[in-house]
């Protein structure tokens, strides 16, 4: 059932706007329509249980108290520890931080007056500041949810009451509560003033056209935001200013960092060297290695860059341990880990030095680095202990957007969870460094000893070692030698291989992974294999090779992408070799 309300006032224009319905937070994955003229950006369940956003930027209010909400505002505006501001909620009561569910709940006859009495709080607050509204409905109860994104005009003043004679104080958040800044704390927000971080900064040499429509919308649709239906009926740059992307006049519109490096097909042409660079060194010496490089926007090359790794080098290994039914299994690097580092890296690291991420892999280590290091007061002690308490974040945009696609938790919790999943895998701790002056930061994970015993072990096989393992006796034994680990299989050549596969996947891998040497697009794939681009077919011939890391898509993050292409992997060559040079 459609809620609605009378008339509503525009976040932009502040002009009146026809009844629209409120959405549902129940029917999130259906189409709905929100009160003003656009919705907000996040998924609004994973708001309010604090899975996209940490609860020091969320703010429960039972009901309406203006006095206590423009001090909130003005606080989030400041945004000391640029964190991105944060977002109100009202009509949710809250227990020591946490939702108390189902909610109490506003009357529908408040909304319209709430709303115009925020429009006045914002106009109390010096400079104005006016957050984005937007009310919605939950287990049948009506919701307030005001987003305030940090302000460009720091610092932020705001009444202590809203009385006649009230003083203006400077409030700012502190953990979960807004407080007024005195002593070092008013110090540092005043050294804040006309200082955003570049990530927020507007590109004066960009326009709103530079954005691409289908990465935006495929963002809002991975993130079920109800503004993606809406999307599809408005201008890109209502769209973009309602995600708080661009910035500035109506004559003068102009993309924010973020926005170019998330919604961008070509980032790196506004920011140089904003990609990933991966270097394998295939030996000790240093003479066999390759180069690989990730662009496009960060979702797309940090996914890209982290399947890279998954398919080709990291590898689980399973030792038969004597007197033991259970073998010993783990992993020469626990994908988490890397995938940990590689995400701090993206999140933190300076997009106006002009320097790529490098990833170095070795043969018995990996390294991330990252320029420059982490933002005071983190220092070299504080990463010893790797539990950094005090945040500050460096891109408080590019964080937000990472956490709303799960590719990051931005809540201190990255070092933790690296040193847990190190440990978990029997692996040495990862080793942090940076230098005195801040310049670089880099993370090592070391491979697994075991792992790298039994590599070595391998290494010093002789000639008539390595015939007499030239079997391959199962479909588990074949992925181990596309992923370069078999101990079973090393020259490419073995039995029976072609009458396995034709019996266990199906009869046109070898022709599959021929044609997909060059990349090709899904139709012209099953045209060449003459069969249908059918659902079914698409399934037992394409998915089951994509399953076993044999091929991949160009665009793994862009399901709809109208120039999909797909190819053969570095693991899918080693299985067509094999095929190749097999005899029956």
């Amino acid at each position: 059932m459609d809620h609605t309300v009378g008339e509503k006032t525009d976040a932009k224009t502040r002009k009146p706007t026809e009844n629209k319905p409120i959405p549902d937070v129940e029917k999130l994955d259906n189409l709905y329509d929100s009160i003003n003229d656009m919705s907000l950006p996040i998924n609004i369940k994973d708001l309010i249980h604090g899975h996209s956003v940490e609860w020091e930027r969320l703010e429960f209010k039972q009901g309406w108290n203006p006095e206590e909400v423009v001090r909130t505002m003005c606080g989030f505006a400041n945004d000391l520890n640029n964190w991105g501001g944060g977002y109100i909620v009202i009509g949710i009561k809250a227990n020591n931080g946490i939702p108390v569910l189902p909610p109490l709940g506003l009357q529908q006859n408040q909304l319209d007056d709430i709303q115009n009495e925020v429009l006045n709080l914002g106009n109390r607050i010096q400079p104005t500041y006016l957050p984005i509204m937007q009310p919605y409905v939950l287990d049948g109860k009506y919701i307030l949810v005001l987003w305030c994104p940090a302000g460009d005009f720091r610092p932020y003043s705001a009444p202590s009451t809203l009385g006649d004679k009230a003083q203006r104080q400077y409030y700012i958040r502190s953990g979960s509560s807004t407080v007024i800044a005195r002593n070092e704390t008013l110090r540092r927000l005043f050294e804040l003033a006309a200082r955003v971080p570049f990530d927020d900064r507007i590109n004066q040499q960009t326009s709103v056209d530079d954005f691409d429509l289908g990465l935006i919308q495929a963002y809002l649709q991975e993130v079920k935001s109800d503004l993606y239906e809406e999307s599809k009926h408005i201008s890109l740059i209502n769209l973009a200013r309602n995600m708080h992307i661009v910035k500035g006049s109506e004559e003068y519109m102009r993309p924010v960092n973020a926005g170019l490096l998330f919604f961008s097909r070509e980032p790196e042409k506004y920011f140089d060297r904003s990609w990933i660079e991966v270097v394998w060194h295939k030996d000790d010496v240093g003479d066999n290695f390759t180069e690989h490089y990730f662009k496009g926007p960060l979702q797309k090359q940090l996914r890209e860059a982290l399947s890279f790794i998954k398919v080709n080098i990291i590898h689980e290994h399973v030792k038969k341990v004597p007197n033991q039914a259970e073998a010993l299994r783990f992993y020469n690097y626990p994908y988490e880990a890397v995938e940990e580092a590689l995400s701090n890296a993206v999140y933190h690291k300076g997009y106006d030095l002009g320097k790529p991420i490098e990833i170095q892999i070795f043969p018995d280590k990996i390294t991330v680095l990252s320029y420059p290091s982490a933002m005071p007061p983190v220092d070299m002690q504080i990463l010893n202990h790797q539990k950094i308490v005090a945040r500050d974040y460096r891109n408080r945009r590019i964080g937000d957007f990472l956490k709303e696609l799960d590719l990051t938790e931005g809540r201190g919790t990255g070092f933790p969870k690296m040193n847990k999943k190190m440990e978990n895998n029997g692996s040495p701790q990862p080793v942090i460094e940076t230098d005195e002056q801040g310049v670089y930061f880099m993370v090592t994970l070391s491979i697994h000893p075991l792992y790298l015993a039994h590599r070595n072990n391998r290494a010093n096989d002789t000639d008539s070692d390595k015939v007499n393992k030239l079997i391959i006796n199962s479909l588990e034994d074949l992925i181990a030698f596309g992923n370069g680990v078999s101990n079973r299989v090393s020259n490419g050549v073995s039995s029976g291989v072609k009458i396995m596969i034709g019996k266990e996947i199906h009869d046109k891998v070898e022709e599959i992974l021929e044609i997909l040497l060059v990349p090709t697009k899904r139709s012209n794939l099953f045209k060449n294999i003459d069969l249908s681009n059918q659902s079914k077919n698409r399934a037992k011939y394409l998915d089951s090779l994509i399953n076993k890391g044999w091929i991949a898509k160009e665009f793994p993050d862009e399901l709809n992408n109208p120039t999909q292409r797909y190819f053969t992997t570095e693991s899918g060559k080693r299985v067509l070799s094999l095929m190749k040079n097999s005899y029956e």
